[in-house]
């Protein structure tokens, strides 16, 4: 199986396509060849000339803990090129910045939800590009998340850094289909090309969407693992709460939730009674941890762990933004008054509560404090949605 950074060089027909142009490259630290080589180093290697380097949120080198965390433009020590931020002082590639190459090789890895920012910073490039007439090739990369669908689709108006359109949380495709998805649905003329991959089975065991044989790179710093990446666009509305994703720890973003005050038990119990069909796909296990930063800095947690993983994971099963919803429900109904909600800025956005950044809108937040609000009226809300992406993003699929 090769990614698309792995059939660029080896194809002489495809590099000979580079020759004579300045090319620019967008990538972090998970942007590696099958050996394990950094594209900027590869393609520079193959005799690509390349005049640039972009960096998305948490920087090339993938140093930036924190969300609103930002990195400055540098200059590459060992090649002399600019080592432009797109989390900076910009998002959004200026002119100047646009002005120094002629094609852009987008060479991220994502986890194939909507708030992960690498999606927005794709569509960014695309829209500069059209702008500027540049061109741009995705090298693409797996979706570790698979083809599931998973959550509501972002309302008009809530666009932001982390909701680049009407998608949902989870949307099943690679990032050389969504950039088709973003040229279709925002009209982009733009020279758009996707260098496929070859021999991804998203559908296949073990990995259902990562390949056994490929390692994991975080390509940022809590991204640690494969099984963060498929429990991500549940866990992620931790976020947007006073709850602790665990970051200050070894495993961020694979719990329901961890707090000092709550009783993962109890709360296990009341999921269950709720809605039993939504814990399926995987295994929750009762755990502790002390978070050394962040959220309950110094404070023992009590907490719930996902393992989507092994012989718990099932794919198709396994619903992690209903199954984080159901947590949130379940912590309403047993602490009518705990204060759930986090309010602060969030990528940005300084006048929407963050749970509702993070979402698209306010609905699922809605849902959770209404306390006649049942999980048949969530999944009411949801899965036309669903079903809406499914048929609308069909035809882009490339595997």
């Amino acid at each position: 199986m090769n990614f698309g950074i792995d059939r660029l060089l080896a194809d002489p027909a495809l590099l000979r396509q580079l020759s004579g142009k300045r090319v620019a490259l967008i990538a972090h630290p998970a942007s590696v060849t099958a050996d394990l080589t950094h594209s900027l180093d590869a393609l520079i290697a193959a005799g690509v000339e390349v005049s640039a380097a972009f960096g998305p949120q948490h920087g090339i080198k993938g140093d930036k803990q924190d969300n609103m965390v930002e990195t400055p433009d540098e200059v590459d020590p060992v090649y002399g090129i600019p080592l432009f931020s797109l989390y900076g002082e910009v998002r959004r590639p200026n002119g100047q910045m646009m002005s120094t190459a002629d094609v852009f090789l987008f060479d991220l890895q994502d986890l194939g939800c909507r708030i992960y920012t690498f999606a927005t910073t794709l569509l960014y490039v695309l829209e500069e590009a059209a702008r500027t007439g540049k061109t741009v090739w995705v090298l693409d990369r797996p979706n570790p998340a698979g083809r599931p669908v998973e959550g509501t689709l972002l309302l008009p108006g809530q666009e932001s850094f982390v909701g680049a359109g009407p998608m949902p949380m989870r949307h099943g495709l690679s990032l050389g289909e969504l950039a088709a998805w973003f040229v279709r649905h925002y009209a982009l003329a733009v020279d758009c090309r996707v260098i496929a991959m070859e021999g991804w089975e998203p559908d296949t065991a073990p990995g259902y969407g990562w390949p056994e044989h490929r390692i994991w790179i975080n390509p940022s710093p809590n991204a640690a693992s494969l099984n963060m990446a498929r429990c991500y666009a549940g866990t992620v509305m931790l976020e947007g709460t006073t709850l602790s994703e665990a970051r200050g720890t070894t495993r961020p973003l694979e719990v329901l939730f961890g707090a000092p005050d709550l009783d993962p038990a109890a709360v296990l119990a009341e999921m269950r009674r709720l809605a039993p069909q939504w814990l399926v796909g995987c295994a929750l296990r009762e755990c502790w941890f002390t978070p050394t930063f962040h959220k309950h800095s110094g404070t023992l947690c009590n907490a719930l762990m996902i393992h989507a993983e092994g012989r718990f994971y099932h794919p198709a099963a396994f619903r992690p933004w209903r199954l984080q919803a159901l947590a949130f429900k379940a912590i309403r109904r047993l602490h009518p008054d705990y204060e759930l909600w986090r309010d602060f800025a969030y990528e940005y956005e300084f006048d929407r509560m963050a749970i509702d950044v993070i979402n698209g809108g306010p609905g699922l937040r809605e849902w959770v404090d209404n306390p006649a609000a049942m999980p048949g009226d969530l999944e009411a809300l949801t899965a036309p949605d669903e079903a809406r992406w499914r048929e609308e993003s069909a035809e882009l699929l490339l595997y």
